[in-house]
């Protein structure tokens, strides 16, 4: 084999329709489009019109709202914090807080915080700092003999300014 005789597969490549290169190209005069008029312009076309009716989009109630002061935390279980301390990627003596969470691989990034849940079994006593957690994350920690320090949630630096 020489590079000169190296192909692609035979149909791997198809080559695109040329609209609107005359009537013998079978996708000429109107290309596609269909009849004259709005439609057929570019840019036009009114989506989501119902020939004067009310459209639907229209009669439907608005509901809800998007807060934009929410702060999104990232959420970490007990299980998943008991399997980094097994698999000794997070020290357990040591405060345990979203930097040493990020660093030992558990979460990906802190986003505004973290959220402790309580899914899973904790078995090692830790210390841990969170801007938020669930009651049955709170006693499962303290039951094993663990404490949990909520701190106030980061504010954003738009916020801080404004302060």
């Amino acid at each position: 084999m020489k590079l000169n005789q190296i192909a692609d597969n035979a149909g791997s490549r198809k080559k695109r329709t040329r609209i609107g290169r005359g009537i013998g190209s079978g996708k000429g005069k109107q290309g596609g489009r269909g009849g004259k008029g709005q439609t057929a312009r570019s840019g036009v076309r009114i989506k989501g019109f119902e020939g004067g009716q009310m459209p639907l989009h229209r009669r439907l109630p608005k509901r809800g709202f998007n807060n934009i002061f929410r702060v999104e935390l990232s959420e970490v279980n007990l299980d998943r914090l008991q399997d980094a301390i097994n698999a000794k990627k997070l020290d357990a003596s040591g405060t345990i807080n979203a930097e040493s969470l990020v660093k030992s691989g558990v979460l990906r990034r802190a986003k505004g915080g973290v959220r402790l849940l309580g899914r899973g079994k904790l078995t090692s006593k830790i210390a841990i700092e969170v801007h938020g957690a669930t009651k049955s994350a709170i006693e499962a920690v303290e039951k094993a003999g663990g404490s949990v320090k909520i701190l106030a949630p980061k504010k954003d630096e738009a916020e801080q300014k404004a302060s």
